[in-house]
């Protein structure tokens, strides 16, 4: 019989969640909280601790923008790419970002402080255009204000 050692804290997980099919998403959301981004081997080890095929694990992470499968900036920009948001200047927004930044979308910069993504529906339709950087929302955005945004983040 061959011994799998799984890392610990996808173990205390599975005991916060239990180790069900249904505490699969909870137990990434958390890796991605503790450690940032989920790693290969904690995908294998997730899959192990639920009984569950690694594939299913990759798909369901790879399937979530909120999960991240690789190292990212500091300050992970979201960009809702919506057609609310596309529709209130959206790309007014993004090339403010890319310019300021000297990334384009998918990129980090080189001292990993920033990594500009694009993603589905952020949940403020209503105060379009919109963006999250980390958890925090900034809404209703203009060119000059992402650029004021940006250099409040540049300067911590």
């Amino acid at each position: 019989m061959e011994t799998f050692i799984v890392n610990e804290l996808v173990r205390e997980l599975a005991n916060k969640h239990g180790r069900t099919r249904e505490s699969l998403l909870p137990i990434l959301q958390d890796l991605v909280v503790q450690n940032r981004y989920l790693t290969s081997q904690d995908m294998v080890d997730v899959a192990r601790e639920l009984d569950i095929s690694a594939a299913d694990v990759f798909g369901t992470a790879t399937f979530y923008s909120f999960l991240d499968t690789e190292v990212r900036g500091k300050y992970v920009i979201r960009i809702c790419k919506t057609i609310s948001c596309a529709m209130k200047g959206k790309n007014d927004i993004l090339n403010t970002i890319e310019d300021t930044l000297k990334i384009r979308v998918g990129e980090t910069t080189s001292d990993r402080k920033f990594t500009l993504l694009e993603t589905n529906c952020i949940g403020w339709c209503h105060k379009a255009p919109a963006m999250l950087i980390n958890d925090t929302p900034y809404i209703e955005l203009t060119p000059e204000r992402v650029t004021e945004i940006l250099r409040g983040y540049m300067k911590k």
